[in-house]
């Protein structure tokens, strides 16, 4: 038995759809699946609890000496990053680099767009004073705090890339694309982690069975819908879909020289802020 964790996002329960349902042959092992928001997967793989599990790619900062990366399933791409949004009165003092005292929620403190809004923060003028209050918290529950006053601005990720503007709030910062730009790179924002302690013969079986899961919802769109609704925070399936197209690609079936490239320069940069 090992305990797999994946988020309710439609990308994971789209990679995982066959492992965990047997479409596939999963070479006599048996999953457990762990269905939670990619934070708490974090904080779990930070504890040990999982055996292999989604994880943001800030997260694995501090997991590989007990974590290898999995080539496959993970989360990257271009022009697929995280945003920062904010009601009209605050987009124009963001945007001018006045950060201070303003209040930001975030979907939490080890996912990838928090890390690279530090990034980001570490590299604009005046990059000391720039001393906003982050308020950790689900990242669905993100866009009505900031509606409702609870954050002056909210760092958004997921299926929020695609509502927010439903709520009358405009974009600020692209970090995706704040991040090619400095890198030339896809954005590193999560991957599938397995404990070294399986034994590299184990790791390799199953990210060759997470890669043939992938093919297979490839293959099966249409069967694989029923299971995404039953997770996803947002049920809509024209964002159901454009979320699966913008988060499952080609880095996906294998992250590639280009993906390994990307995940190595954003934990470089990690360790230069002192992270």
């Amino acid at each position: 038995m090992i305990s797999l964790g994946f988020s309710p996002c439609p990308n994971d329960t789209f990679i995982f759809y066959a492992l965990v349902n047997k479409k596939i042959d999963v070479k006599g092992i048996d999953f457990n699946p762990v269905i939670e928001d990619v934070e708490t997967l974090n904080r779990f793989a930070m504890k040990g609890a999982l055996d292999v599990t989604k994880i943001s790619c800030h997260a694995f900062y501090y997991l590989q000496d007990d974590y290898h990366f999995l080539r496959s399933g993970g989360a990257l791409g271009r022009g697929c990053g995280p945003l920062l949004v904010a009601n009209k009165n605050f987009k124009f003092q963001i945007s001018n680099f006045k950060f201070r005292n303003i209040k930001i929620a975030i979907p939490g403190e080890l996912t990838t767009a928090f890390l690279l809004l530090k990034l980001y923060l570490a590299s604009t003028p005046n990059s000391k004073l720039q001393t906003p209050k982050f308020i950790p918290m689900p990242f669905h529950e993100i866009i009505n705090a900031v509606n409702e006053g609870t954050a002056d601005a909210g760092l958004i990720i997921h299926e929020s890339r695609f509502t927010y503007p439903d709520y009358g709030l405009e974009k600020v910062i692209d970090l995706g694309d704040w991040w090619e730009k400095e890198t030339g790179l896809p954005i590193p924002l999560g991957g599938i982690i397995a404990k070294k302690s399986l034994g590299m013969e184990a790791i390799k079986t199953i990210e060759s069975l997470i890669r043939a899961s992938v093919e297979y919802s490839m293959l099966h769109r249409d069967e694989v819908m029923p299971y995404i609704k039953r997770y996803s925070q947002e049920l809509s399936e024209d964002v159901i879909m454009k979320h699966i197209s913008l988060y499952v690609n080609d880095y996906t079936i294998d992250i590639g020289d280009e993906g390994e490239n990307a995940l190595h320069e954003l934990l470089k940069m990690a360790r230069e802020i002192n992270l």
